[in-house]
């Protein structure tokens, strides 16, 4: 079977020197969500970049649907959708006037384009929408419909950057939902990032994690817990050089400095070890002011492989923000 996305050493150098992405080697399923998790400045906004055709690699190549991202970048670019974080739809025009206008610019024939578009608008409960202004849609609207937009030409691959960014918990749950039934109904390929891991970790099939423009692992989630091989136990104390008491403790995998008076100690089973942890911080007269036990999760994945906890780099505000910068620009 071909795969939707596979790359070989796909490197990009700016200015000469500084490598975003190094010999990066991916490969996609059809019909698979993707995930692409990283820390800023990791490389995945240059990764989608050059995949999308919008910026040509210094090295190394890549297909995407079966073609070249540089020697047939315009078929590539007929066979993906785009949906970026950034609002794009035209909140001046009616909902199904922006998806009209879209499949305009692809020279969809009428008869298609309006065909393709009731089914969308379906399949994320936007009928009723579609006759209203998109400047009257909440943000979660706005977001279904941004995701759409993406789909009227019926690509075969579909990259969905942040799709969530900016919504409550309750919404963002709900957009999952559209997603995974995007993803079934349409039988396409997604390429997805965010900076909320349960959303990677609830809608990806398989993730990548890079770091430095290098993939660090892949796998399914499960399987990228289980290489975590024990459970995590935070502790903060009160004394300074009780932490250095604590290393000394003696039956953990690993313990490092986790902050000011704080570790961060793995053990093969927490319910085992923690009555032993408890005892001999008595016994040390150590003074705790806070202790965490967490069991393998995706953010502790993240933070074992690239050393950094994950950050969203936009808040609500910032998307409201967005939203109110685009209706200046066109005042």
């Amino acid at each position: 079977m071909m795969k939707a996305i596979e790359t070989k050493d796909l490197t990009k150098i700016y200015g000469g020197h500084l490598k975003a992405v190094d010999a990066l080697n991916i490969d996609v399923e059809e019909g698979e969500i993707y995930g692409l998790l990283g820390p800023n400045g990791a490389g995945k906004t240059t990764t989608i970049k050059m995949l999308t055709t919008s910026t040509p690699p210094t090295s190394g190549t890549a297909k995407v649907a079966g073609y070249d991202i540089i020697r047939e970048s315009l078929k590539v670019r007929r066979e993906i959708g785009v949906v970026p974080q950034d609002l794009t739809a035209d909140e001046d025009l009616k909902g199904y006037e922006n998806l009209m206008m879209v499949s305009q610019f692809y020279d969809i024939p009428t008869a298609k384009a309006r065909e393709t578009i009731e089914r969308l608008l379906g399949l994320v409960d936007l009928k009723e929408a579609a006759d209203r202004y998109v400047r009257g849609y909440s943000g979660g609207m706005r977001k279904r419909l941004e995701l759409i937009i993406g789909l009227v030409h019926d690509p075969k691959i579909l990259f969905l950057d942040e799709p969530t960014l900016g919504l409550d918990v309750t919404t963002r749950s709900q957009m999952w939902d559209y997603v995974r039934q995007i993803q079934e109904k349409l039988n396409v390929t997604i390429i997805l990032t965010s900076h909320y891991l349960e959303e990677v970790d609830a809608l990806a099939d398989r993730i990548s994690i890079i770091d430095h423009g290098k993939v660090l692992v892949t796998g399914t989630s499960n399987e990228l817990k289980a290489k975590l091989k024990g459970d995590i136990i935070q502790m903060t104390f009160r004394t300074q050089g009780d932490e250095d008491t604590i290393k000394k403790y003696p039956n953990f995998i690993e313990i490092k400095d986790n902050g000011p008076n704080s570790v961060r100690m793995k053990v093969q089973n927490s319910d085992e070890e923690l009555p032993d942890i408890i005892k001999y911080i008595s016994e040390n007269k150590l003074a705790v002011t806070k202790m965490t036990v967490q069991k393998p999760s995706l953010d502790e994945v993240f933070l074992e492989y690239t050393g950094k906890d994950i950050r969203v780099e936009e808040s609500p505000g910032d998307f409201r923000k967005t939203m109110f910068n685009m209706r200046r620009v066109r005042k």
